[in-house]
C-alpha cells in the first residue's frame, strides 16, 4: 500500500483499505486514527483486525472499555473520546506497541506525545457512504535485489 490519498464508497471499502495497510506492517506499530464521528475508525480497525489474521467480527467500538484486545493481545484497540490528556497520559499506551501488538488508536489527536514512526491515517467523510482516507508514515520495505 502506498502513503497517500484513498476513497472508499463504503465501509467494507475501508476495511480492505486497511486489511491491505495491515498485511505490511510489523509487530509493534502504532496506527494513529483521526476523523470526525462515523468516519469509520472502528471500519478500519475490523479491516486492521482482518489483515492481521484476526476475525473482524470480534472488534467493537471500545468507547467505554477505552484498550480492546484482539487476537491474544496482537491486536490493541484503543479509543481515547472520553479521555482528557492526563488521563491518556496516564494510559501508559506505549507499553502497548512495546509488547509487539499492532495499536490502532481511535482520537489519536488526544495523545500528546504519540511515539515517532506511527502510521497516521486521517478520514474525512465526504458523503453519506464516502470517504477519504490520507495515509501517512508507512515504513518503507527495503527492496529484494
Amino acid at each position: 500500500m502506498r502513503a497517500g490519498r484513498h476513497v472508499t464508497r463504503s465501509e467494507a471499502e475501508t476495511e480492505r483499505v486497511a486489511a491491505e495497510l495491515a498485511r505490511e506492517l510489523s509487530a509493534g506499530t502504532v496506527i494513529l486514527l483521526h476523523g470526525e464521528l462515523g468516519a469509520g475508525k472502528t471500519a478500519f480497525v475490523r479491516g486492521v483486525a482482518s489483515g492481521r489474521g484476526l476475525d473482524p467480527d470480534e472488534v467493537s467500538s471500545p468507547t467505554f472499555v477505552v484498550i480492546q484486545e484482539y487476537g491474544d493481545a496482537r491486536l490493541q484497540h484503543v479509543d481515547l473520546y472520553r479521555l482528557g490528556p492526563d488521563e491518556v497520559d496516564d494510559l501508559g499506551l506505549d507499553e502497548l506497541s512495546e509488547l509487539g501488538a499492532v495499536v490502532c488508536v481511535e482520537w489519536a489527536e488526544r495523545w500528546r506525545e504519540p511515539p515517532p514512526g506511527a502510521v497516521t491515517v486521517r478520514m474525512t467523510v465526504v458523503g453519506e457512504e464516502e470517504r477519504e482516507l490520507t495515509v501517512s508514515g508507512i515504513p518503507q520495505r527495503p527492496e529484494v535485489a
